[in-house]
């Protein structure tokens, strides 16, 4: 049995100054990001470059990312996550207003953007790594801090597309780019302004980043709880993550309408912020046994899909899988954030991050394939089996299962 802890509304005081400050900056920029994909499927279409430019935009844009992501955790360690943070929001907000300018003058060559879209995955492995690093700096409550930003997370994926496939058709794709821009621009103002004491960092002058990186990787190895979920979400990637949105998106479609699919989306939007507040009050003493148990929740998502389940019991599904997934989010990011110590927190960071993505884009590439051998129905199916195992390892493993809530 899990022990838990209820935390009252209202106890302790976490909308301090700083945590406001980092709040808004998040929750913009997230916001930017939810607008962008549709702007981007819309613009480089409308400038002429067909799909086979989306998907090279696209490309251009997670290869850097992964690419580069290790030495963004370096680099936050070396010369602090802030600065990185700022001066990426910065490079993406030009990136953005060029792209912006480019398809409101309607000169937009194809060239273009992808060079800018490889500089704005860059950048994007700079600033990542150190958001692990800035909530324990400004909240003293890390768990009820992170549930209030996957909170702000979930309402930027339900906005954000919305509001940018209004705006692209009422004014063009280059206004939702420079929306993105400005949200960066506020995003690296709020971090400016942060009142942060200054960390103590020990002369660093003869390590070598290749130093740094192997610190990292030690640092994550010898944690086996880590590197145990992390290998559980490799194989999540490749057989549920990743064939989930392009094949649900098309049997939803087919079965009950295009309507349906954007209320499934909308439904597991709701279920995310409900699973974000509710890890805002419940302090689990064995933090990630209780978010293992929350995700076999996740699995009704392709399962739900798999079986044709009517409309209501489809969104019924779509919110329990968003609140599981909110839930163990929330659980997962504050024991990372505060197990390990704050001078290799970013390079940690980092190692999981892209050990936890990197199965998705195998998983969407071959999510097709699959569907066509054996039927998009059966390939669901097998997305939620494996979903339910894994959960039945993740608890199985006895330094996930029995690891304990840091202190206060």
């Amino acid at each position: 049995m899990i022990s838990m802890t209820v935390v009252p509304p209202g106890t302790g005081r976490m909308w301090t100054r700083d945590f406001s400050l980092y709040f808004v900056a998040r929750a913009v920029a997230l916001l930017g990001d939810g607008m962008l994909p549709v702007a981007v499927a819309l613009a480089v279409r409308s400038a002429g470059h067909g799909d086979s430019g989306v998907g090279l935009v696209l490309a251009s844009w997670m290869t850097p990312l992964i690419a580069l992501i290790l030495f963004g955790g370096v680099f936050a360690d070396r010369f602090g996550a802030r600065r990185l943070m700022i001066g990426a929001d910065v490079v993406r907000m030009l990136t953005q207003s060029v792209v912006a300018v480019a398809l409101i003058t309607g000169d937009a060559p194809l060239w273009l953007l992808i060079t800018m879209s490889a500089l704005a995955g860059a950048a994007t492995a700079m600033f990542q790594p150190g958001v692990a690093g800035m909530v324990p700096r400004v909240a003293a409550d890390v768990q009820r801090a992170n549930g209030a930003l996957r909170v702000a997370d979930a309402g930027a994926q339900l906005l954000g597309p919305a509001l940018s496939a209004t705006l692209v058709v009422l004014t063009g794709p280059g206004t939702v780019y420079a929306i993105n821009a400005a949200t960066f621009a506020v995003s690296a103002l709020c971090l400016l302004a942060l009142r942060l004491p200054p960390v103590a960092r020990a002369p660093r002058a003869d390590v070598t980043i290749r130093r740094d990186l192997r610190e990292g990787w030690h640092e994550f190895r010898t944690r086996s709880w880590m590197w145990s979920v992390i290998l559980i979400w490799v194989v999540f990637g490749v057989t549920l993550f990743g064939p989930n949105i392009p094949l649900s998106s098309g049997v939803i479609t087919e079965y009950l309408g295009e309507n349906a699919y954007g209320w499934a989306m909308s439904a597991m939007g709701g279920g995310t912020v409900f699973g974000g507040l509710l890890a805002m009050r419940v302090r689990p003493a064995r933090p990630l046994a209780a978010g293992g148990l929350a995700m076999f929740g996740f699995a009704l998502i392709p399962l739900s899909v798999s079986v044709h389940a009517p409309l209501g019991l489809l969104l019924a599904a779509h919110a329990v899988g968003g609140a599981a997934w909110a839930f163990w989010s929330v659980m997962w990011a504050t024991s990372v954030q505060t197990q390990v110590p704050g001078d290799v927190l970013n390079r940690v960071s980092a190692y999981e991050i892209a050990g936890s993505t990197a199965g998705i884009p195998i998983g969407q590439v071959l999510a097709a394939p699959a569907a066509v051998l054996i039927g998009a129905d059966q390939v669901l199916g097998v997305s939620a089996l494996v979903g339910v195992l894994g959960c039945v390892v993740l608890l199985a493993v006895r330094p996930v299962r029995e690891l304990r809530r840091a202190a206060a």
